[in-house]
């Protein structure tokens, strides 16, 4: 019994050991960010990685670092890429781990050329997560993967490295992971959206200007095809439509003259389609909280609600007639229907027609509530009468 006791001590300490192997946390560089780009007269992909090692953190009690973080980015070029990202293992030490990547950029001209083949292999390696954050940039990557955070915070704190929920204010575009563009990318019908960062040069100034990130719009996809780009305003109205915890901060105009800002949130849209058509034919109901953030003049209550909800109507029918001008559907109307219509479905592929026309949209019934006033005064009456 006694050599048998033994020979289990002995073994688990050899088990014990297996683990020496692994290497510490400050042993490792690891990579946060990949961007991609493409050279199309040479037929190459160029790949960025943005590393981070933790050899000073763990020296730190707690705070920002007194000095400024160095940001470091390698790069080289390749076929494939594989072949791309490959020659700079050799070059790299500590060497590269990949398991906490968070963030793909990908460059205008890839996204152009190239988007299908690149987006497929990233959905397919296992070495990275199906939550990596995906966004395109008219910039140079190597800028943008270069920018710092405000007060010389490192990278990882700027808008390349939020996240859905806490970190992101309610009246900034989302970002969006791999895996939710992806489930998007490949539907038959509806859209899918990637963020589009921008560096921004103006707003904030130090000793002299501090460029910062920011996501300035959407870039759009059907039927697994880069179509066009969504402006800012647009981009995030159909953020604030279609996502959730998305404030809109709205200015009530009436005959051109400024009268109150509200915030306006928990939209609920509902499409509605019609019976036995042959291609979606639908209405919209949005029902639609707000707050007033400032009065500037004074109006009937009833007289500011319906217009808001006359602005929010005709911002739903501009947005679609820019996706009728680009052959897009902006409102995912068509994402939905295929699922109730599968024959008819079927049926309208045949034709390789898009399945939205003027026709399409034929109502938009819009409810505006505002719960809080922030102490101003409403006249809630009109001619004489009650609400």
């Amino acid at each position: 019994m006694k050599r048998i006791r033994a020979l289990t001590v002995i073994l688990c300490c050899i088990f014990l050991t297996s683990c020496s192997g692994l290497k510490n946390i400050q042993d490792l560089t690891y990579i946060v960010a990949i961007g991609m780009d493409y050279n199309e007269e040479k037929k190459e992909y160029i790949a960025y990685i943005q590393g981070l090692n933790f050899a000073n953190v763990a020296k730190q009690e707690g705070g920002k670092p007194t000095e400024p973080v160095p940001i470091f980015i390698a790069s080289a070029t390749g076929e494939t890429l594989n072949l791309a990202v490959s020659k700079l293992y050799r070059k790299s030490e500590p060497p590269l781990f990949f398991g906490h990547t968070n963030t793909l950029i990908l460059s205008e001209r890839l996204v152009k050329h190239k988007f299908k083949e690149v987006i497929e292999e990233f959905g397919r390696n296992r070495s990275l997560r199906p939550t990596l954050r995906v966004m395109i940039t008219k910039e140079e990557i190597q800028d943008t993967l270069n920018t710092k955070a405000l007060f010389n915070y490192p990278a990882i704190y700027t808008v390349l490295f939020k996240k859905n929920h806490n970190e992101i204010a309610q009246d900034e575009i989302k970002p969006v992971q791999l895996m939710k563009f992806l489930r998007d990318f490949y539907e038959p019908m509806g859209v899918a959206k990637l963020p589009t960062v921008k560096i921004d040069k103006d707003s904030w100034k130090a000793d002299k200007d501090y460029p910062v990130l920011f996501f300035d719009g959407y870039a759009v996809f059907q039927l697994q095809e880069y179509i066009s780009n969504l402006s800012s305003d647009d981009a995030m109205f159909t953020n604030w439509l279609l996502e959730k915890k998305v404030a809109l901060h709205h200015k009530v105009e009436v005959d051109g003259q400024l009268v109150a800002a509200v915030k306006l949130s928990s939209p609920k849209m509902k499409i509605k389609y019609e019976d036995d058509k042959q291609m979606p034919k639908f209405s919209i109901e949005l029902s639609v909280e707000g707050d007033l953030l400032e009065k500037i003049k004074d109006v009937p209550y009833i007289e500011l609600k319906k217009k808001i909800e006359t602005d929010l109507n005709n911002k739903i029918t501009a947005l679609y007639k820019v996706g009728l001008e680009n052959k897009i559907d902006i409102l995912d109307a068509g994402e939905k229907w295929y699922r109730k219509n599968p024959k008819k479905y079927q049926e309208l592929k045949e034709t390789k027609q898009f399945y939205l026309d003027e026709s399409s949209l034929t109502d938009i019934k819009v409810s505006v509530q505002i719960l809080h006033f922030n102490s101003y005064k409403y006249e809630q009456r009109v001619n004489g009468g009650g609400l």
